[in-house]
């Protein structure tokens, strides 16, 4: 079954290149907007060789799992585009509620699936890792910035030794192909980047995204390079940061770091 797009997301416009197999669909859309391309277009392959996720850590996605990138060109500071990844985080989670309920009603007595958005960039199925999100900008000629979205989902197979625990669909029991999931991901993206709509409309995303989210009022631990940060996760800020909540009652901002929840954050963070 090749790759597609979903019907929303043609009739928006969207295009895409899919490939049997590359090193990094995230190097590979934005090596096109260097050469003039200006999206809106999707990347997607069947096997990708040299992903990365966040601080560099690999992301390899063997065949079977799901390696996706969007390009977007748009005329609007860094900073805004970093929101972006908290609607590409409502896309995935709603193309696999969706799929997973699908799923359950054509196999008698399965279960639908509990996901969450993990902040900043992570989906969960229960505690466990489901996919990553990577968003990289690069200002372009003509004052616009290149904006790509990279979509790592362990659709057959999940890494070990991660630092959150990882899990695939088809060891949680969900069966459901890459291709089928990146049609309904498609669709999913068509509607929360038009929710975003360019960063007017993060107020109603971060609003969509807290009701999703992982860890919402729970004991949190961040460590970010040397420092970390305890307390609870009291809510989303405006630009995005995580607030956490100290003993001492200050709330602080976090604009980056690895995040543990609940009765494993003082060993995650240790």
């Amino acid at each position: 079954m090749p790759f597609t797009l979903g019907p929303r997301a043609l009739s928006a416009g969207y295009r895409l290149a899919a490939f049997d197999s590359i090193g990094s669909t995230n190097a590979e859309a934005m090596s096109r907007a260097r050469e003039g391309e200006r999206g809106p277009k999707w990347f997607v392959t069947s096997v990708q060789t040299a992903g990365r996720g966040r601080r560099h850590r690999p992301w390899i996605a063997p065949r079977g799992n799901l390696a996706c990138s969007i390009l977007e060109v748009m005329e609007v500071s860094p900073a805004v585009a970093a929101t972006l990844g908290f609607a590409a985080g409502l896309a995935l989670e709603a193309a696999l509620r969706r799929l997973s309920v699908e799923a359950s009603l054509r196999s008698a007595g399965s279960e639908e699936l509990d996901f969450s958005l993990k902040w900043p960039n992570d989906v969960l199925a229960g505690r466990q890792k489901l996919a990553g999100i990577l968003l990289e900008a690069e200002a372009i000629a003509g004052n616009g910035l290149a904006v790509v979205v990279g979509i790592g989902t362990n659709v057959v197979a999940a890494p070990e030794g991660t630092p959150t625990p990882a899990t695939s669909l088809a060891a949680l029991g969900v069966q459901i192909g890459a291709e089928e999931l990146f049609a309904a991901l498609s669709d999913g993206w068509a509607v929360f980047r038009g929710i975003w709509d360019n960063g007017r409309g993060f107020g109603e995303i971060r609003k969509l995204w807290l009701s999703r989210a992982a860890g919402l009022g729970q004991a949190v631990s961040i460590k970010s390079g040397g420092a970390t940060i305890e307390g609870t996760f009291d809510t989303l800020d405006e630009q995005g940061c995580m607030i956490v909540r100290t003993s001492s009652g200050a709330r602080v901002p976090i604009t980056a770091g690895d995040v543990y929840f609940g009765a494993v954050a003082s060993v995650g963070a240790s």
